[in-house]
């Protein structure tokens, strides 16, 4: 291989993967437990609540790739916590606003009532935005290790990915798409547009946003080389893509006892099976994750165990 050439970068074993992913959620679960309100504080059912749903058994995934990222550049997981803790509750929070009758109005998330089932609508609303204010005291948190500036761009960073730019803005585009059977009172709907074409934007900004600025923050904190950070910001956007579309396939041809929630749930969505069905999805995921693992090229070795997770989301099935 000439020098000119970038490296080739292999998957990490399944073993070193699979610890990998244990020891890490691990600590992302101890330390959540430590950063939450205890669950009797008063008032203690908001607490209640907002541990119902941080520790409903989710796969850490926009953590992992914090830690994934930092520690590619020499950072020490326990350091990144913060963080990567913060990436987690933004996730959750957004999980329990989707789930609330005027969005998505799910009863069941990873096998047990949501939220706003378990706690009653005013308190799933309040225990998001809890989990929204408790992240961004974290992302603070972490300055003294990594500095004012490097933790102001990263709360900047994450704080666009999930404002109209990126994830809000993803699921008004979600609702939009859904406007023949919905209600919008005040407000100019946009003219309708190709299917294909809303699912990208929808899923780019609704999924994608969030997962890229994971990537790029453990990236930023660590002091990553610009060129790097390049190479990640375009790794985080494809897996992202990819991620859903994953997402999307299994919705309609998962288990359900592994979903931990119904399958099909999304018939009525601007899905890519929808758009462009089972198997040119199939093909779309296995693309898009190619297109993460090429982008970590320039990385070398740094960039290993951030491709391993690449094949690993792909053939996931949950």
């Amino acid at each position: 291989m000439s020098e000119a050439e970038p490296t080739v970068i292999s998957t990490a074993p399944t073993d070193d993967l699979a610890a990998y992913l244990a020891a890490r959620s691990r600590l992302v679960d101890e330390a959540l437990d430590r950063f939450l309100p205890p669950a009797t504080a008063h008032p203690a059912i908001i607490h209640e609540a907002m541990r119902y749903s941080v520790f409903a058994g989710g796969k850490h995934l926009r953590p992992l790739l914090v830690f994934a990222s930092a520690e590619a550049y020499g950072t020490v997981a326990e350091d990144i916590l913060p963080v990567a803790c913060a990436v987690d509750l933004i996730h959750t929070y957004s999980l329990i606003h989707d789930d609330l009758p005027a969005m998505d109005n799910s009863d069941v998330r990873r096998g047990r009532p949501t939220c706003h089932i378990a706690f009653g609508e005013a308190i799933a609303v309040l225990a998001g935005d809890a989990l929204h204010a408790l992240a961004f005291q974290l992302i603070v948190d972490a300055a003294p290790v990594f500095g004012a500036a490097r933790t102001l761009l990263v709360s900047r960073e994450i704080a666009a990915a999930i404002g109209t730019a990126g994830m809000v803005g993803g699921q008004v585009c979600d609702l939009l798409a859904e406007a023949p059977s919905r209600s919008f009172p005040g407000g100019t709907l946009p003219p309708a547009r190709p299917l294909p074409e809303v699912v990208r934007e929808i899923h780019s900004r609704k999924t994608a946003a969030l997962i890229r600025a994971a990537v790029r923050a453990g990236a930023i904190l660590a002091a990553a080389p610009p060129d790097d950070l390049d190479a990640l910001t375009a790794y985080g956007e494809h897996l992202g893509l990819a991620y859903q579309v994953v997402d999307d396939l299994l919705d309609v041809v998962g288990d359900e006892a592994k979903l931990g929630k119904p399958t099909r749930s999304d018939s009525s969505k601007a899905t890519y099976p929808a758009a462009f069905g089972l198997e040119r999805s199939r093909q779309i995921a296995s693309e898009l994750t190619a297109q993460a693992r090429a982008s970590l090229r320039p990385l070398g070795a740094r960039g290993r165990m951030l491709a391993a997770l690449a094949d690993y989301l792909l053939v996931r099935e949950a």
